[in-house]
Order: C-alpha cells, then structure tokens, then sequence
C-alpha cells in the first residue's frame, strides 16, 4: 500500500509563495516509477488537476490558470514530489492533494491509485 504524505502549505497574501511536499512509501513494488499530480479541491468545486510530473521526472504538465506560477519537481530517488507556487492568487485558495498513478497516463482524478490527505492553501487579498 501506497502512503503519501504531505507536507508545506498554510496561509500567505496574494503575490507570496508557498511550496508544497508529497513523500511516497510503501509497498513491496515501490520503484517510485510512476506518475505524480497535485490536485485541488476548493470549496464548492470539483477537484481539479493542478500539476503532474511523469514517472520519469522528464514531463510536467500545468492547467491553464498555474502555468507560468507554478512548477512541479521530483527528487533524485523519485519518491518525493513538490509544487513551488509563486505569484499565489485567491482563486489559489484550496485544499491541495498530492496523488499516484501507478500504470495510467490519463492525469485526471479518477486516474489516480493513492491520495494524500490534503493540505490547505489559503491566499488573502
């Protein structure tokens, strides 16, 4: 089994920056040699696809409104994620979740195995 834990995140004023971390544990398979996305689930909304990086580490992938903002990473050994997010916004305002996908390349939330529980990002204007 899959543990993801999360780390990061808090509270900070429109224009600051936060960074985020996701360790990866677990399981008798654990090459770490999956895909990896942060998602986010804001209140009244559905979760959305946030930041991807492939199992590789050599792809990322950004929605639309963090492009330019953000920017996913991994570690050397693979299992340790993080999301460095600058220029935070309002709209930024969320519960972020780190999650794997183990075999699929779809980057949607019903693509993903394991979740981490969450962390909160809240941005003041």
């Amino acid at each position: 089994q899959v543990m993801l834990v999360q780390s990061g995140g808090g509270s900070v004023q429109a224009g600051g920056s936060l960074t985020l971390f996701c360790a990866a544990s677990g399981g008798p398979w654990s090459n770490f040699n999956w895909n990896m996305a942060w998602f986010r689930e804001a209140r009244g909304k559905d979760r959305e696809f946030v930041a991807g990086i492939s199992r590789d580490g050599g792809a990322t992938y950004y929605t639309e409104s963090v492009q330019g903002r953000f920017s996913v990473s991994r570690d050397g050994s693979q299992n340790t994620m993080s999301l460095e997010m600058n220029n935070l916004k309002s709209e930024d305002t969320a519960n972020y979740f780190c999650a794997v996908d183990r075999f699929g390349d779809t980057w949607s939330a019903g693509g993903m195995e394991f979740w981490g529980k969450g962390t909160l990002v809240t941005v003041s204007s």
